[in-house]
């Protein structure tokens, strides 16, 4: 019965020793600082919001639902969702420059509830790194889209008008098919 607290003793005073043993890994470099105020802050929030709304409405039409559509030749509700994740990495890839990994062979194929919900959380994540990584300096810094040259901060402004207007169109989806948002209450 003596042998066990000594053991435990001799296994915690060990501890430190075995692991400062391991090999010890670089840690993640840090997330850029959210900004408090300026324009960057301020599309950070608008994004946040859109991006939980449009989140939240995915969520709650059912999947029974995602192949429909208004009209022929109109876009179906998986396909307005994934429009607005193509959007997200458009705008992100264009601000940083590199391409993005969407994960998809093609957005435009994704109509399965689950999928769509993981590609418009990736999306969001992509156009957020974007904008907290860029530098309120940067957001005069010319960048390609649409065939144009425009400026970051342009380039932003029109991912967050494109956002809401897909929410607008995506809510019109939902309350066609009786769905109300959930944050509207009725």
């Amino acid at each position: 019965m003596r042998l066990v607290p000594i053991l435990v003793a001799a296994t915690l005073l060990a501890a430190p020793v075995v692991s400062s043993a391991r090999t010890v890994k670089a840690a993640p470099a840090p997330a850029p600082a959210v900004p408090k105020s300026g324009l960057r802050a301020e599309l950070l929030r608008d994004l946040e919001d859109v991006e939980k709304k449009t989140m939240q409405l995915a969520m709650v039409m059912p999947a029974s639902k995602y192949s429909w559509r208004p009209a022929r030749g109109v876009r179906s509700v998986s396909e307005v969702f994934m429009h607005v994740a193509g959007g997200n990495y458009f705008t992100a890839a264009a601000i940083t420059g590199k391409p993005v990994a969407t994960g998809a062979e093609s957005l435009e194929q994704i109509a399965e509830k689950e999928r769509v919900l993981d590609a418009l959380r990736k999306s969001f994540d992509q156009l957020r790194g974007a904008m907290l990584n860029t530098t309120d300096a940067d957001l005069d810094r010319s960048v390609r889209m649409f065939g144009s040259d425009m400026t970051a901060r342009a380039a932003f402004m029109t991912a967050v008008n494109h956002l809401h207007e897909h929410l607008g169109q995506s809510i019109a989806y939902a309350r066609m098919n009786g769905i109300a948002p959930p944050w509207s209450g009725m």
